[in-house]
């Protein structure tokens, strides 16, 4: 009872103060109401629950100054301060990798009644050198194993890009589109990023831990582009994780393309403006478009605006607490 006591009196003084009106993902205001649940029961006479829905520490961070001025342990005590139900773990924000640090994690997550619901890695297969895409692929197989020892069920992958954008800042300015390497097409690309993430599908089956292809720029730009190296491989080891926020055109119906595929939706909000760009996104819209299809997974907050974070993460929450609910 006292561990009881404790985490509610963390999570109603941490709180203290926030203004929690609902509102979109952009800072415009919206009707609140009292539970998603009793809103959507109303609506259509049938029972409902809401997905699950966790923060990524990215979302305390977004790679603004030195990462152990954020730290993991941080972002888990207010994810679990403000009510979320999951947390997942950005690799590069972590300081260190040792057997005995990756407990302390999931020992403090349990603690605070989180689930780490999602590994977010990086690495890219989109080289023309085998030996760069071995070295990747050894990557992915080392980060597979360390969401195994810290009991994450699902990884984000991202297939790399051609690298021929001169900086991150060039690439948004173009869109996330840029050219491929002099002498080699697409489809040499996805060749090569087929037969890396293949090699990788042994592992993450010894391990549990379900891979999720990201539509995150590169050849993942597209849904087709994510759809032909999932559908390809063909594996129940790898899936998609969906980012709402990496759709610069037609978005909801390339996320309609990618929703039956879904282990994990990452879900961009933009309060105070992007850093890159701002997307005015549906949310009510998405999570219809996922109700469709039954998605009853995580939805992982990546906050990408310039407000404070400790106001506008908790808005987001009471956005996607609204619109992603499924019929039991």
């Amino acid at each position: 009872m006292k561990n009881l006591n404790r985490r509610h009196w963390l999570r109603t003084s941490a709180l203290a103060g926030l203004a929690l009106a609902s509102t979109n993902c952009t800072g415009t205001p919206q009707e609140t109401s009292s539970s998603s649940n009793e809103n959507s029961e109303e609506l259509s006479g049938k029972k409902t629950r809401n997905n699950p829905i966790g923060v990524s520490t990215y979302s305390f961070w977004q790679f603004n100054g030195p990462k152990e001025a954020t730290s993991i342990e941080s972002c888990i005590d207010k994810a679990a301060a403000m009510g979320f139900d999951g947390i997942e773990l950005l690799l590069v924000q972590m300081p260190k990798e040792d057997n005995a640090y990756l407990q302390s994690l999931k020992k403090r997550a349990f603690h605070a009644g989180l689930d780490l619901c999602g590994f977010s890695t990086h690495q890219g297969f989109v080289y023309p050198d085998e030996a760069a895409r071995q070295e990747n692929i050894d990557k992915t197989i080392h980060q597979i194993e360390l969401a195994y020892k810290l009991g994450i069920p699902s990884m984000r992958l991202n297939t790399g890009r051609w690298g021929t954008s001169k900086s991150f800042d060039d690439l948004m300015a173009n869109r996330g589109i840029e050219p491929t390497l002099e002498g080699y097409t697409d489809d040499d690309g996805f060749k090569w990023v087929i037969d890396a993430i293949e090699k990788c599908i042994p592992k993450a089956e010894e391990c549990g831990v379900v891979l999720g292809l990201e539509n995150h720029w590169g050849l993942g730009r597209t849904a087709d582009g994510v759809k032909r190296i999932v559908d390809a491989i063909d594996s129940p080891w790898l899936m998609v994780t969906l980012d709402t926020g990496n759709f610069l055109e037609d978005p909801y119906e390339q996320l309609e393309k990618l929703a039956p595929q879904t282990i994990l939706m990452q879900a961009k909000t933009y309060y105070g403006e992007g850093k890159w760009y701002t997307l005015d996104l549906d949310y009510p819209r998405i999570g219809e478009i996922m109700r469709k299809v039954n998605y009853r997974g995580y939805v992982s907050l990546e906050f990408e605006g310039q407000d404070d974070p400790m106001t506008a993460i908790p808005q987001s929450l009471e956005v996607l607490r609204k619109a992603f609910y499924y019929e039991v």
